[in-house]
């Protein structure tokens, strides 16, 4: 896992920083000498895997409040980077932060640019950085974590000053609205109690005399000004810092501002270095200073931990499928055990009951072949029944027609079991069963009838079975002898005999079809 680890920059050195579980540990300076870079890069070289989070506290260091019109997205960037060349020509260590939207009908955004200026005091420590392959999350200024740490404070001002001590300089910022607008560092000349409460009331005034001769705020506006103290300095601050009416000031005590930060370790004195590195590393600022070619190495390190973090879910999601998988399959193989087990269990009992059966008088071939002999038949088997009904229907509409008799029989398939050759009878279709009616009857349409009126009735008949597809219907006996020889006439003449003309059909059907 990777460490994280802090660097404090001052203008004659640095001091890194370790922070494991919200605790931080000196981990030694580095003066700003040749001796003390060559020492960094052992340093570096030692820890090359942590990321490094950079806090300056410099005076080399600019801001400057723009008003641009109301853009989004690629346009945004383009007039802030525009604007950002303008002012600070060679500073490579730039940023700009919203300060919010004007409530006019324009809508234009108000927005701070900042620069440290002095690229000389970063470059051999960013060198140092890059040779070492360290990622490096961002550079911070001091007087960006100054909102930050009035919200955790509780301040909600509209305007007020804030002033703490830090590496032998008192750090001033103006605020608006809880966002930074201002600040600027002072050396402090006297490091005792009594030095550092006068700085405080002094400077307070300068600042504030600053800000109305800028126009920032009214000449008899009143502003208060926020002071870090140690609880052994507080009696000397509050006796020199005197309110008046334009400038009042309030007094924090440094023990009670680290517990609210969550600093396990009270500062020893009224420095707040500690204080400030504190919310670096717990609530870093959207804005820093470093540029995206600065930060590829952080960029890389936050690829390889999104990848990893996305394989480390995805495995963890393939063993908990896999445990799933291999409950279920217990599951089942208990489940496959128990069926078994009533099966074996099942089946004994059957063996059982059939060892009380009494014996059969015959082999189990031989009663198959019984068997199935019998099916054969009760499917061969079959009634008049169908043809009847077809009949029926044909003489629905040929009422002259009188029926005398019907000679039903049925002829049963011939077996294929003779056959020697098994696939052969296997390839040969199975022979089908049919039954036939011979239909006996008469035609009587009365004296007035001439032949053509018979031979048109029985024709209707024949033509009416005929239309079913399943039957074979054949004319064994016409009503009269109509052969090619012979002549049928009609007409006036009446029929010489005028007895009943008798016709005999033969209707067959396939079994099944």
């Amino acid at each position: 896992m990777y460490a994280r680890r802090l660097i404090y920059l001052s203008a004659h050195q640095i001091t890194a920083f370790s922070w494991q579980a919200g605790v931080l540990s000196d981990e030694g300076s580095f003066e700003a000498t040749e001796a003390g870079k060559q020492r960094f890069a052992n340093y570096l070289a030692h820890h090359s895997k942590s990321i490094f989070s950079i806090l300056a506290n410099v005076s080399d260091e600019s801001f400057h409040i723009e008003m641009i019109p109301f853009l989004r997205g690629a346009d945004r960037s383009a007039i802030i980077a525009r604007k950002l060349g303008q002012l600070f020509f060679n500073a490579t260590l730039t940023t700009s932060i919203s300060l919010g939207h004007e409530k006019s009908r324009r809508k234009n955004e108000r927005i701070m640019l900042a620069a440290l200026t002095n690229n000389e005091l970063f470059a051999p420590w960013l060198d140092a950085l890059a040779r070492a392959g360290a990622a490096l999350a961002g550079i911070y200024s001091l007087p960006l974590l100054g909102p930050l740490l009035l919200r955790k404070l509780g301040v909600s001002d509209e305007h007020c000053l804030l002033l703490t001590v830090q590496d032998q300089s008192i750090r001033q910022s103006y605020l608006e609205k809880g966002e930074l607008h201002f600040s600027r560092l002072v050396p402090l000349p006297n490091n005792g109690i009594g030095g550092i409460a006068q700085t405080f009331a002094t400077e307070a005034r300068k600042l504030q005399q600053y800000l109305v001769s800028q126009r920032v705020i009214g000449r008899q506006q009143p502003i208060k000004a926020y002071l870090l103290a140690h609880a052994d300095a507080r009696q000397a601050v509050e006796d020199s810092c005197v309110d008046s009416e334009s400038l009042s000031f309030g007094i924090f005590d440094i023990e009670d501002c680290a517990h609210r930060c969550g600093i396990k370790a009270l500062p020893p004195d009224i420095r707040c270095e500690a204080l400030f590195l504190q919310l670096l590393a717990t609530a870093p600022p959207r804005t820093q200073f470093a540029s995206d070619r600065q930060r590829h190495d952080y960029h890389l390190w936050l690829a390889r931990s999104t990848l990893q973090g996305a394989g480390a879910v995805a495995l963890c999601a393939c063993l908990l499928w896999a445990g799933k998988q291999l409950y279920d399959t217990y599951q089942i193989n208990r489940e496959v055990a128990i069926i078994s087990s009533e099966a074996g269990l099942s089946q004994r009992r059957y063996d059982d009951i059939v060892t009380t059966f009494p014996p059969i008088p015959t082999s189990n071939e031989s009663l198959r072949r019984v068997i199935d002999r019998y099916h054969e038949l009760e499917q061969g088997s079959s009634s008049p029944e169908y043809l009847w009904r077809e009949i029926s229907l044909a003489l629905r509409d040929a009422a002259p027609v009188e029926i005398d008799g019907i000679e039903w029989k049925a002829t049963p398939a011939q077996s294929s079991r003779t056959s020697t050759d098994t696939d052969d009878a296997r390839r040969t279709p199975p022979p089908v069963a049919s039954e036939t009616a011979i239909v006996h009857g008469k035609l009587r349409l009365g004296q007035e009838s001439n032949p053509r009126q018979v031979l048109a009735v029985f024709n209707r008949l024949v033509e009416a079975l005929k239309r079913h597809p399943k039957l074979q219907v054949e004319v064994l006996q016409q009503p009269f002898d109509v052969e090619s020889g012979k002549s049928l006439k009609g007409g006036d003449a009446v029929v010489e005999d005028q007895q009943p003309r008798s016709f005999k059909l033969q209707i067959r059907r396939a079994i099944g079809s």
